[in-house]
Order: structure tokens, then C-alpha cells, then sequence
């Protein structure tokens, strides 16, 4: 019998009983329940019924349950997938209908109407409430039938425990039971909801974290995942129960955003492993919207460096706050067109597409640049593009100069020129106390901007270190190598980053553009430092591989013009608080903008000579600070 029930619930899974059975039977389900009601109120005897009258009664009753089940649309649920919306629906709606029927027994007897003819109060009360169980009951058994023959159908049983016992909760348990590849087994709900502990929700128990995330209570109940279903969860909450289930050596998935869900359904396919990102990420940055909306709304945008991981970012909040037209220039045509694209088929953005204008062009090349800001007349100017790859432009210092330096220069230039209100600059920590050719042209950079500061257009530099998922940033790269098997390489072991998501950093990027007055140097707050050789071994641990075991880390040494830690000032600048928590502004030394020309000039000669030791020499001059660490130009600190 089992295995005849087994053949036709595997072939038949993929189709679903027609809503139209599921009425009949809950028609039938409401009259028999009354017939069977009114024996038992007569004690099953033929002789104290009248059964023409019992029949007419019985099948008016059922004709106002069936009006009730239309209108309620109690038949419309899949019976395999049962939950509590579909059990909460039937129960309103024969309560309802019992309430009707109530009435019109009330009403019936104030006229007068022979009792005889009428149902008594006392049985419509036991039918109302024999329907409902009857009909919960009948869904139900379907659904446990359903599910242990399924079981048995060789699928993999997978236990799992769910983080969050509420609507998310339910929502991924019922995603969990309709997976058709594996037999998913929730063995129990988490939640830090105390008045919810040692209850149950869908027959599945509420535990603390303290019982569940347990050697002991993970082994007995063979748990190899958790899922985390609750959207809002503070990120140290969440980073605390993510590390000790990776210490336990579970898998760790959790819910998307809805929507990203598939036709507003979530389906277990849709459940994601958490991202090394969520980890790091901070409790989110209450902005002033309105200050960045004045900064921002009906003025002309150029954002250069656009499609690379900050500038794109930066232009996708731009376009919230409605500006008269944004210009995108890069000169990476491959990424642009990629960007065009995103804005142009996603729904937000279709409104103001038409005010986006992309170009490509670079910064480097003077008169083109001079062309744009002539034909577009900016009036805030966002200045993303640089070269930031540290070993790739100690290898190039020409190409970090030219883009870095004069790129900068010539772009701040004609941004006086042309009348520019605000400039932006976006630098990096790699600026202070440089000691790689990278973080030494971005420093000059810094110089130059600041020394403009003193005119019309209000020159302003944003400093913060590595953001999360950016082109070229260790996490990409680590998953990609996890995803190749390894091995997984670090330059240091002790070797630490700040880190800051791309949409926070340009979030905290925007506020600063609309603070400023000018001159400033915005440093912003980085949380804590994170030991690159953990981050390796927990992006390991979220894939569900073992550090040492499945996947290796090796230590490759420093890279030329790395070192061991960031700073965010250096030894001669300290900073003031600003109104908002996440920014302060750098107190730094200021630069004669002449003599800064002048030196400028003299770099530009060298630049021409071709002489790669003689070029990094000439920016040691400008920035004595630098001092090149595991680099050929090391042998220039000592010369000096």
C-alpha cells in the first residue's frame, strides 16, 4: 500500500488538486457534520427525528456555508502547503457564517416560528465548531501524508534550524516544505523573544540560542544549517549568532530582500549563504536626507571615475534626490556601458534616464575634459577617478602620476574655470604616511585641491579606507578563490584593513559634499580594524569549508608598497568633531598653492624624462612623509 501511495504521490507531485474537489469536499464535510450533529443531539435515535424537515434544515445550512466558503475563499489554498493563513481563513469564515445562521435563529424565533422548524442554538454551536475541525483536520492529514511519503522518495534529508520565529520565520519554513530536491527538516525556531521560548509554532519548538547553538543539541539532531529570518536584526546580534554557528560548523543561509523574491514568493532556492559583507557591515548611518537633497536637487553632476565601484555608487544615490543632469565620464568603456545599462532597464531610474549623459573621455587629456566642461557647465563635480591598485602602480608610477596627480589637476583647474559651487574628492588612507607610490599621488592630489580652496569653488576631500566588494578589494578576490579550491592567499598574517561598505562610504561621501565649505579634509569613522587572515578563514567557514582542512591559506608576503596597517592621519594631524558622529574633519597642514604649481611643473619635466627613480624621488620631495616600504624605491629613503 505504501509503495503504491509512494508511485503516485512521485508522479503526481507536480500537479495540485483542482480548487473545485477542495469546495465539494468542504460541502460535504458541513453537511454531514450537521446530520451527524443532530444524532448525537438525539442520541442516535431514528424515532425522535423528523427527517423531511432535518433535510431541508441540513441543506440550507450547508447552501449559507458554501455562499460563506466562496465569498471566503477558503478553497483556494494548496492542500500540500497548508499553513496558518489557510487555517486562520477557515475558521473566520465559519465563525462568520455561524454568526449569521445564530441570527436568523434569534430573529426566527422573535416571530414566532415554530422551534421545529429551526435549528436550535445548541447544534448550530457543536456544528460550527465539528466544521471547522473536520475541515482543519482534512487539510492537515493531507499535508503530513503528503510530506512522509515524500520523504521516502529518496530525497536528502536536510535538518535545519531557523533563526526567528516570527512571519519571516513561517514564510521560510513553508519555503523549506515545498522544496522538491531535498526533504528540508526544521528542527526548531530560535528567537530572542522570551514571551515566544519553550512554545511552538507549526508543532516545531522555540528554544534560545543558548540551548540550540550547542555541540551537544547539533550533533543529537544531526543540524547542518541555519537560516537567519529576521530582516531587521542588529548587525552585532547577527554577528554574533553567524560566528557561533560557524563554530559549529553549520552552514549559515538567510532570507533577501522581498523584493528580490520571485513573483513575491520565497522559495528555498532563494535562500542565500550570508556574505562576509553582512559581517562586517555596521548598524546603518542615519543621514540628513534633506541637507543632501538641497546639495544635491537641480544641479548639474559630473562624476568622473563613474563606472568604477565608488563612482558608480555615488551616481546611483545622485539620481534619489532628482539633479538637473548628471554626467558620467570614464574612460573604462566596458564598465560605462555596463552602468548604462543597469540605470536604463531598472525601474527607478527611468524617469530621470533621459538626464544622464555618458561619456567617454579621461582625465587626463586636458582639452577633452575642457570640451565637456564647457558643452555641460557643471556646478558639482565629484572627482572618483583615480588608480588605486597599490603593487600595479608601484610598477607604474607614470600612469599614477598622470592620472592621479595632473588628472586631478586638471580637472580641479577647470572646475575653477568654469564656476564649479562644490568639488568632491574622494582620496584614501593610503594617503597618509604613504608608503607606496599610489597613496603618495593621491596625497598631492589632496595638496593641490586644498590649496584652490580659497576661491569660488569650495574644494572638499574625503579620506576612508578599503570599502567592502570594490574592484580590485581582497573579498572578491578570496571568493573567487575559494571558489576555484583554494588555496587562499594572504600577504600577512598580522596584517590589518579597515573596511566600509560602497553605499555607506558614498552615503557618508554625499553628507560631507553638503557640509563643506571649503578647504576641508573629511575623515571618516571606519569602525574597527579587521585581521585580514580572520576574514579569510570566516569567508571559508560561510562557504562551508574548513580553514586548513578543504581549503589552505598560504602567506604570499607583503606586496610591493603594502604595509601592515592603514592610518587615517598622520603624526602631524589630528581632528574636530563635525554634527554628524560618522565624519570628522581632518585639521592638516596647508600648502602655498604658487609653490605647489611650481613643483607641479618641475614633476611634469620629470614625468617627460621617462626615469622611474628620478619621478618617485621628485614626489618624495613634495610628500617627506613617504617612505617606501618592501619597494625597488626603498633605496631612496636611504640615499636621503
Amino acid at each position: 500500500m505504501n509503495s503504491l501511495i509512494s508511485r503516485f504521490l512521485n508522479r503526481y507531485s507536480d500537479r495540485f488538486l483542482s480548487r473545485w474537489i477542495t469546495l465539494f469536499l468542504d460541502i460535504g464535510i458541513v453537511y454531514a457534520s450537521y446530520i451527524l450533529t443532530v444524532f448525537i443531539r438525539y442520541n442516535f435515535v431514528p424515532s425522535s427525528l423528523q427527517m423531511p424537515r432535518l433535510d431541508l434544515i441540513s441543506l440550507v445550512i450547508t447552501l449559507v456555508y458554501t455562499l460563506g466558503f466562496i465569498v471566503g475563499r477558503t478553497y483556494h489554498g494548496i492542500l500540500r502547503h497548508t499553513g496558518l493563513g489557510d487555517l486562520g481563513r477557515i475558521a473566520v469564515v465559519n465563525l462568520i457564517v455561524f454568526l449569521v445562521l445564530l441570527s436568523s435563529v434569534i430573529v426566527s424565533l422573535r416571530l414566532n416560528v415554530s422551534p421545529e422548524k429551526v435549528a436550535s442554538a445548541g447544534i448550530l454551536l457543536v456544528h460550527f465548531f465539528m466544521t471547522t475541525m473536520l475541515m482543519f483536520m482534512s487539510r492537515l492529514s493531507i499535508r503530513a501524508v503528503y510530506n512522509r511519503f515524500m520523504k521516502q522518495q529518496g530525497r536528502q534529508q536536510i535538518n535545519y534550524v531557523i533563526f526567528g520565529a516570527g512571519q519571516a520565520g513561517l514564510l521560510v519554513l513553508n519555503a523549506l516544505r515545498q522544496d522538491k530536491m531535498f526533504y528540508n527538516h526544521v528542527v526548531a525556531f530560535i528567537d530572542d523573544n522570551d514571551s515566544k521560548i519553550n512554545k511552538t509554532l507549526e508543532g516545531i519548538p522555540v528554544l534560545t540560542a543558548d540551548k540550540v547553538l550547542k555541540y551537544e543539541f547539533i550533533r543529537k539532531n544531526r543540524i547542518t544549517q541555519l537560516i537567519i529570518a529576521i530582516r531587521d536584526l542588529e548587525q552585532s546580534r547577527k554577528a554574533e549568532i553567524v560566528e557561533r554557528a560557524l563554530e559549529l560548523k553549520l552552514k549559515v543561509k538567510s532570507v533577501p530582500p522581498v523584493h528580490k523574491w520571485i513573483d513575491g514568493q520565497l522559495t528555498a532556492k532563494q535562500l542565500r549563504q550570508v556574505k562576509i559583507e553582512e559581517l562586517l557591515g555596521r548598524d546603518p548611518i542615519i543621514l540628513e536626507n534633506d541637507n543632501i537633497s538641497r546639495f544635491v536637487r537641480n544641479e548639474i553632476i559630473m562624476v568622473t571615475g563613474a563606472a568604477g565601484s565608488i563612482g558608480s555608487e555615488i551616481v546611483r544615490q545622485v539620481l534619489q534626490y532628482r539633479p538637473a543632469r548628471v554626467i558620467l565620464v570614464d574612460q573604462a568603456e566596458s564598465p560605462l556601458y555596463d552602468l548604462q545599462f543597469e540605470l536604463k532597464t531598472q525601474k527607478k531610474y527611468v524617469d530621470i534616464f533621459t538626464s544622464v549623459v555618458f561619456l567617454v573621455a579621461s582625465v587626463k587629456d586636458k582639452y577633452r575634459m575642457k570640451q565637456i566642461f564647457s558643452t555641460y557647465r557643471p556646478t558639482v563635480v565629484f572627482h572618483a577617478a583615480a588608480y588605486k591598485h597599490v603593487p600595479m602602480m608601484e610598477e607604474h608610477p607614470y600612469e599614477a602620476v598622470m592620472v592621479n596627480v595632473f588628472g586631478t589637476q586638471i580637472v580641479a583647474d577647470l572646475s575653477v574655470e568654469y564656476g564649479v559651487r562644490k568639488f568632491v574628492m574622494i582620496s584614501t588612507d593610503k594617503a597618509v604616511n604613504p608608503t607606496n607610490v599610489m597613496g603618495a599621488t593621491k596625497r598631492i592630489a589632496e595638496m593641490y585641491v586644498q590649496a584652490l580652496s580659497n576661491g569660488a569653488t569650495q574644494f572638499i576631500t574625503t579620506r576612508f579606507g578599503n570599502v567592502l566588494g570594490s574592484n580590485g578589494s581582497v573579498i572578491p578576490l578570496f571568493r573567487k578563490q575559494i571558489e576555484q579550491g583554494g588555496p587562499v592567499t594572504v600577504t600577512h598574517k598580522d596584517i590589518i584593513r579597515y573596511f566600509m561598505t560602497i553605499p555607506e562610504a558614498c552615503n557618508l561621501v554625499l553628507e560631507a559634499g553638503a557640509m563643506g565649505s571649503g578647504g576641508e579634509i573629511f575623515v571618516f569613522d571606519m569602525g574597527k580594524p579587521v585581521r585580514i587572515y580572520d576574514l579569510a578563514e570566516r569567508m571559508i567557514r560561510l562557504s562551508g569549508l574548513e580553514p586548513g582542512k578543504d581549503i589552505q591559506i598560504v602567506e604570499s608576503g607583503l606586496r610591493p608598497g603594502e604595509k601592515l596597517f592603514e592610518e587615517l592621519l598622520s603624526d602631524e594631524e589630528n581632528t574636530i568633531d563635525t554634527h554628524h558622529p560618522k565624519i570628522r574633519k581632518a585639521r592638516v597642514r596647508t600648502c602655498n598653492l604658487q609653490t605647489l604649481r611650481m613643483k607641479l611643473f618641475d614633476l611634469g619635466n620629470t614625468l617627460i624624462e621617462g626615469n622611474d627613480f628620478e619621478l618617485v624621488a621628485r614626489i618624495k620631495e613634495m610628500v617627506p612623509e613617504y617612505k617606501s616600504n618592501n619597494s625597488v624605491f626603498s633605496r631612496l629613503d636611504i640615499r636621503s
